[in-house]
């Protein structure tokens, strides 16, 4: 392995003022090629641009640490790559260097005045160091040494349940399959994970209406779609690759609507830049129509939809429903019906926003399309209806029989790119029985049964007192979670914190008693064991398991992958003779996978078929067979009282969101190009009416105080010093760029069912920033 090459010195440019500039009404072009250019030179140099981006999401290469949009069966371009595909692997292939020199130079205090910007920019991770009670400054540590401080904690705990093993969604399938085996062997199912923030509404809904957590359908579905609604996502900023599939469509005739607050560049036109028409031409529109519909009120939508789809099937019976779909593949349908009946239009204008013309246009679409997709992300799952919304939105597709048809189904677009695998590979508080019992039969041990805890009851957990050992399997939790104070308090409860990680982020500051944070390989480089290169696995978007394999050599020699980290550890806390074969799987990637082929329907023949040129598919019995494996065996309809999100008198709805300069908590810089925002992200974007009936202009600071309902009382929640930024959103609603406004999420606002915290529909004020 090379030996750590010296930090590249480059002055990192931190916030300046902000400048508004041009909304841009399309995505992608030449601007996104030359920003991705420009940030591969900039932290990679010219040589390991051209090693990393032309392996990129290729057969023989890695798969992109951004996003899990899927690439398209048999086909992959040169570039298969987006603008903040590249950024993610510059981000990751920098040959900046964080050595322990550097942290002998600033201390813990020191580095907790820097922005997180700063410190992702200072580079990669090169040894492993060692926070010691009392100390001042990580220091270097051996990773035996390490490992020993880990299994001291084991053996002081009276619990196995005072460990906590958090996930991030880019661990590989091997290393999250150790992992929770791992956790279970010592005895506990406490396996939050970024999931719980962000996708588990989708999971609740769809797990209760299909009977599967997971959408149903595939890149050629959603190219032969002639309907394609998409709601509350960004694709052009969060999924970019996801827009040449639509653009796939469009060419085959598909109409698109976009249903979102916020109008987004990316659903309005896209410039392929692998194109002529995308370097030289105008590129092609994509939504059809643009319905901004009002914060959390998509569920009175999809409700407003199916009631006129209802009157238009009694007009015309069996010119509407699939009632051949229905009689044989649903239940609960006459419940919905009822409730269907009940709807007052007055309450769905009210909570949309939108035009009756709109909506009636909406459903004419959905009554005359033969194949319907749905999309959408976290703009309806961070909403304490959220799992109520999805399900409307399910039903929408059950009445006309849209599930397990080509062209037609369910597509909740998933975030980080292995969020779904680790969650098929056991990483959940609360695995099915059938996993367990599968596992222990397999190795010999004893699961526990009781559930674990989620993200949002790990917090309550460690703020309590109730978490010995906090561990951290790649992410920034501190940033990523709700309550960021709240959350570092939590943390700093630990006795110990331990973070796997490639870069240095605001979580390894925000330490328990003591503190270890453990280097890790990134899906650049390279995994060798003994001399033989090792291969990990990643499940997308749409349930395809391939393969993926770093091309650079490890930054230093103390790097060690994710599998070989936890194998280790496992190791040194269940001694040698332990029942699971842990150091073959530390040497052999191979051995985990043939282990999984007997524990995970699915994956049988795991070794071979994932070295198939595109991998494999999971089954998905909704999609594949139309089975359902639920309470009835049939697709349930969700019947729940119709809830929206009102504006009280004087306030403001937040959700929070991300810039095109970002992916989720790593920031790449100050500027959000598409939105024409740059310079600095601390700004609120406000309906201009809002603006001026608060006797506020644009441009002034203000403080934004966040206001939720408890049980003691209002609760506030306060950040300081946001420009207001005249944006184009509904009245009443309001953006922001998280984790900077994260603080103002509090850690009990969750969704109802799946606990997820609601950044979408947070109350607000706002108050003039004192003069200093």
């Amino acid at each position: 392995m090379s030996p750590a090459q010296p930090r590249d010195e480059t002055p990192i440019a931190e916030p300046d003022a902000v400048h508004v500039g041009h909304v841009k009404d399309y995505a992608a072009g030449v601007p996104a090629v030359a920003v991705a250019l420009a940030r591969g030179l900039e932290q990679m140099g010219p040589l390991r641009t051209a090693r990393t981006l032309t392996k990129l999401n290729q057969r023989d290469g890695f798969d992109c640490p951004g996003c899990a949009w899927p690439e398209t069966p048999g086909h992959r371009k040169h570039a298969e790559f987006c603008e903040n595909g590249a950024k993610a692997v510059a981000e990751e292939a920098t040959k900046r260097r964080v050595t322990p020199e550097f942290f002998a130079t600033h201390s813990v205090a020191d580095l907790r005045e820097k922005s997180g910007y700063w410190l992702s920019q200072q580079g990669r991770l090169t040894h492993p160091v060692h926070l010691a009670a009392g100390d001042t400054h990580y220091r270097p540590v051996s990773w035996d040494e390490a490992n020993r401080i880990i299994a001291d904690e084991f053996a002081a705990m009276s619990s196995p349940d005072e460990a906590v093993f958090y996930t991030s969604g880019r661990t590989s399938n091997e290393a999250a399959f150790v992992y929770q085996l791992f956790a279970r062997s010592v005895g506990t199912n406490n396996l939050p994970d970024c999931s719980n923030m962000c996708h588990e509404s989708s999971g609740a809904a769809l797990g209760a209406s299909i009977g599967i957590g997971k959408g149903s359908v595939t890149v050629p579905d959603i190219e032969a779609a002639d309907l394609i609604l998409i709601a509350g996502q960004n694709p052009g900023t969060n999924h970019p690759r996801m827009l040449s599939t639509l653009e796939k469509a469009k060419h085959n005739g598909a109409r698109i609507i976009a249903i979102n607050p916020l109008p987004e560049a990316g659903l309005m036109r896209f410039k392929d830049p692998q194109k002529a028409s995308g370097v030289v031409g105008h590129g092609v529109k994509l939504a059809d129509d643009f319905l901004q519909i009002r914060l959390g009120g998509d569920m009175a939508l999809f409700r407003g939809v199916a009631r006129l789809l209802l009157d238009a099937e009694r007009a015309a019976p069996g010119t509407v429903f699939d009632q051949e779909f229905l009689d044989r593949h649903c239940a609960g349908v006459d419940d919905y019906l009822r409730l269907l009946d009940d709807v007052d239009f007055a309450d769905v204008l009210e909570a949309t926003g939108l035009s009756h013309a709109a909506i009636i246009d909406l459903a004419d679409a959905v009554a005359s399309s033969e194949r319907i997709v749905l999309c959408w992300a976290m703009g309806l799952t961070q909403h304490h209806h959220a799992v109520a919304t999805i399900g409307e939105g399910t039903n929408v597709l059950l009445l006309r029989g849209m599930i397990g048809k080509p062209g037609a189904g369910l597509c909740p677009v998933r975030g980080h790119s292995n969020v779904q695998g680790d969650r098929t590979m056991g990483i959940f508080e609360k695995m099915p029985e059938s996993f367990l019992a599968a596992q222990d039969a397999e190795f010999g041990i004893v699961s526990p049964r009781a559930h674990g805890y989620d993200t949002v009851a790990a917090i309550g957990a460690m703020a309590r007192g109730d978490v010995r050992l906090f561990v951290a399997m790649g992410g920034n939790f501190v940033s990523a979670a709700p309550d960021t104070e709240y959350t570092r308090a939590a943390l700093e409860r630990c006795s110990l914190t331990v973070q796997v990680s490639t870069k240095l982020n605001e979580s390894h500051l925000a330490t328990g008693t003591a503190a270890l944070i453990l280097p890790t390989l990134g899906r650049t480089d390279k995994d060798v064991v003994n001399g033989v290169p090792q291969q990990v696995s990643v499940e997308d978007s749409m349930s395809v398991v391939h393969l993926s394999r770093g091309s650079l050599p490890p930054t230093s020699s103390e790097l060690h992958s994710e599998v070989a980290i936890v194998c280790d550890l496992a190791t040194a806390v269940l001694g040698p003779d332990h029942t699971v074969p842990w150091q073959a799987f530390r040497g052999d990637y191979d051995a985990i996978r043939d282990h999984i082929s007997r524990v995970i329907p699915g994956f049988e023949d795991f070794n071979t078929r994932v070295r198939l040129s595109d991998g494999f598919v999971l089954p998905h019995p909704p999609r594949d067979r139309r089975e359902f494996d639920t309470a009835t065996s049939r697709a349930n309809f969700a019947v729940h009282p119709l809830e929206w999100v009102r504006v009280p008198e004087g306030r403001l709805i937040l959700q929070t969101l991300r810039s095109h300069d970002q992916y989720n908590t790593t920031i790449y810089g100050h500027d959000d190009r598409y939105r024409g925002i740059k310079g600095n992200r601390r700004v609120i974007m406000v309906n201009p009416d809002d603006i001026e009936s608060r006797g506020l202009r644009a441009g002034d600071r203000v403080d934004i105080v966040s206001e939720f309902a408890a049980s003691d009382g209002v609760q506030e929640r306060r950040v300081s010093g946001f420009e207001v930024i005249a944006y184009a959103t509904p009245r009443g609603n309001a953006a922001a760029y998280y984790p900077e406004t994260n603080p103002l999420v509090p850690l009990g606002a969750v969704a109802k069912e799946s606990n997820t915290p609601v950044s979408k529909a947070v109350v607000v004020r706002l108050e003039p920033s004192p003069t200093v």
